[in-house]
């Protein structure tokens, strides 16, 4: 019944992420409402709903055994049971025409502008900022890979400045500059590879905090009123305006509020006490104590490991940093500090620089070697398609998906769009549904879209990964084979259709674990010019280095998502304390050695939490992040050299985690797979905290 309608907007959504122009933003909002209305008007339906109820009472009271005797029975069962309580939460008890129903519905009309007001805010944030580096003893020892970044992005600002000046002859000259790395200058931006290698690898103090400080401000007061101007500049130069109501605006400082006030009176309508009980309602924790009680376990192992971190990196910055590194001129590493500080001690600790790995690690080899794994363990050809289909930008490739032990059967496709692109995509990095398994629909062959924002090649060099931008490669594979080998049936709940939120991560994060494994690394890891294979003393260094930093990294997770939590569930809007306060609050708790500086407005960029899925929610990559550590430990068991024995459970992991979706309730599925529920034993194991 929604597919129609939702096929269509899914599009339009992940157009808006990945090639978002003025033009399309503006239908996009327009249509927008229209897309809600009707998504409230299915989700409000009595008769639907009534229907649903008296096909799930007459399940209740027939035969048991009858009635979940096959993987189809138990689909249906489950299909119908989320929708039903999705529909609950959809508000569909509230009095037609009541004034609850009409504030409820005035409520998601308001969500729906302010999330994408909210990304949009923070996708301009991102690119209007930009710091022009010149002198060359500002980058000295930054890695000749960041340094040709920066080059480029210098080249393409000159262009498009050129473009908005209207000077044809500027612009020629900026196109057919000869773009110099080593001598500059370089231009440095907030999409991720730009920002993280400055954080990293930039010696100047002062230009890090200049950067830092511009990710940490997006889209806050700090930034919002040129924002606003320059747009109303921009609207001044048409003919007429439109518009009807007060703009948003482009703080989103305001925009948070005003969520977090609404999700609360919604809540309220429903009968829940807070946002956050209405959230866990179709997730695997029971309440919020259950996510709290995992989260100090977790904190109790990683808090000393990332004390202890943290010391090691400062006495290197006061050993070998100079005078400005002094206990007397700097009491304490900032902020701005600690990333490159951490990245100086991996250095030292390991020998190893991460630009000495990248030249092993070019996209097309890893494809090939990522692809490999997935025959190797679930018996799955990948075959490159691209060129047979339309594509949204030159880079998007294409790729189809073959059983093999069902004589290559054509069984699933997807898009892959790999490389970071400033001007018109979001950062960050998702799987999402382009067509889902559906018998009803006659859709046999899920397609997938994997985005993320690595590395794009520059000059003649192709696209040379960080080591972190191969596990998230691998990542968001998880996700997508969980969508494209699903034998479910049901659309409702076929691939990641129907899983509990807190179990999504499963499969991707469990795919994170194989970029440590030596078959699979070495069937990607040779040199882009030479061929050769990675040498063997720097994968041992590679895999020592796995539980470096693991201690601070935890806790940061851990911060994001009980901060989340606490937003959700015991902050009061209306209250005294602000949204800062309150971020200050649970830093003294989850990362006291590095609390917020006084323009931290990170949660002006969270988009995770106000405008994607993980409201309430973002505690879900640890909550799956034990069952994806224990799940990989079933691997371990056999011998990750017993190349037998990893078949034999891939193909297990394929049968129950892959296969069966939404259909199963995901602790029914994992253990289904390991003969017994999750341990977090296995992934404090992998973080090097027991």
């Amino acid at each position: 019944m929604q597919h129609p309608l939702g096929y269509a907007w899914s599009i339009a959504s992940h157009l808006n992420g990945v090639k978002n122009t003025d033009e399309l933003r503006k239908e996009y909002e327009a249509n927008q409402p229209k897309v809600v209305q009707a998504s409230m008007k299915f989700g409000q339906s009595k008769v639907l709903y009534d229907a649903l109820s008296s096909l799930r009472t007459s399940w209740e009271t027939a035969d048991e055994e009858a009635a979940t005797s096959s993987f189809l029975a138990a689909q249906r069962r489950r299909a119908v049971s989320n929708t039903l309580r999705s529909m609950t939460l959809q508000g569909v008890g509230l009095p037609v025409g009541s004034p609850e129903q009409v504030r409820f519905n005035e409520i998601k009309l308001r969500f729906a502008e302010l999330s994408t007001a909210f990304s949009n805010n923070v996708l301009d944030a991102t690119k209007a900022f930009g710091l022009t580096v010149t002198d060359p003893s500002d980058v000295e020892d930054v890695p000749e890979s960041a340094l040709a970044m920066w080059a480029e992005a210098h080249r393409r600002f000159l262009v498009k400045e050129a473009e908005t000046e209207g000077d044809e002859e500027k612009k020629t000259e900026a196109e057919g500059m000869e773009v110099d790395a080593a001598k500059g200058p370089w231009r440095i931006t907030l999409d991720g590879p730009s920002y993280i290698a400055a954080m990293q690898h930039m010696p100047n103090r002062d230009v890090r905090k200049k950067v830092y400080l511009g990710y940490l401000t997006r889209a806050s007061e700090f930034t919002a009123s040129e924002a606003e101007a320059e747009a109303e500049a921009a609207d001044n130069k048409g003919e007429e305006t439109k518009e009807e109501k007060a703009p948003i605006g482009k703080n989103n400082v305001l925009i948070i509020e005003e969520i977090l006030k609404l999700r609360k009176e919604m809540a309220g309508l429903l009968g829940f006490d807070n946002y956050a009980e209405m959230s866990l309602a179709s997730k695997m924790a029971p309440d919020v104590a259950s996510v709290t009680n995992l989260s100090n376990l977790i904190l109790e192992k990683a808090l000393p490991a990332a004390q202890r971190e943290l010391a090691a990196a400062t006495d290197l910055a006061r050993a070998t940093g100079g005078p400005e590194y002094s206990e007397s001129n700097l009491p304490k590493l900032m902020p701005w500090d600690t990333s490159f500080w951490v990245e100086r001690l991996k250095e030292k600790t390991f020998d190893l620089k991460e630009e000495e790995l990248r030249p092993y690690f070019a996209l097309d080899a890893v494809l090939k070697g990522m692809f490999g794994l997935i025959e190797r363990i679930f018996d799955v050809e990948v075959r490159d398609a691209t060129g047979t289909v339309e594509v949204w930008h030159p880079d998007v490739r294409f790729f189809t998906l073959h059983d093999e032990s069902d004589e290559g059967k054509h069984i699933a496709s997807f898009y892959l769009d790999p490389y970071s692109r400033p001007a018109d995509k979001r950062g960050g990095a998702w799987m999402a549904d382009c067509l889902g398994k559906s018998e009803a629909l006659g859709f046999d062959v899920p397609v997938a879209y994997l985005t993320c924002n690595g590395s794009p090649p520059v000059g003649d060099k192709p696209s040379l990964m960080t080591f972190r931008e191969v596990e998230t490669l691998f990542h968001e594979t998880g996700h997508g084979l969980q969508h494209m080998l699903t034998r479910a049936t049901v659309g409702d709940v076929s691939g990641i259709n129907g899983v509990e939120w807190d179990a999504v991560e499963l499969p991707s994060q469990f795919m994170e674990n194989w970029c440590y494994d030596k078959p699979t690394v070495y069937g990607f890891a040779k040199h882009y010019q030479t061929g050769e294979p990675l040498p063997e003393e720097m994968f041992e260094k590679l895999k020592e280095q796995k539980t470096f930093g693991a201690g601070m990294m935890a806790c940061r997770q851990l911060l994001f998502g009980m901060m989340d939590m606490e937003l959700h569930s015991n902050f009061d809007p209306n209250g005294e304390e602000t949204i800062f306060d309150l971020q200050r609050r649970m830093a003294e708790i989850y990362t006291p050695y590095a609390l917020p500086v006084e323009e931290d407005r990170f949660l002006c960029g969270f988009s995770h939490i106000f405008a994607g899925g993980y409201a309430a929610g973002y505690y879900s990559y640890k909550w799956a992040e034990v069952m994806s550590a224990d799940a990989f430990g079933a691997f371990e068991e056999v011998g990750l050299d017993n190349e037998e024995g990893v078949k034999e459970v891939g193909k297990k992991f394929r049968e129950t985690v892959l296969a069966l979706g939404g259909g199963v309730a995901p602790m029914d599925v994992f253990k289904s797979f390991r003969g017994r529920e999750p341990s977090p034993e296995a992934l404090l194991r992998h973080n090097g905290l027991v």
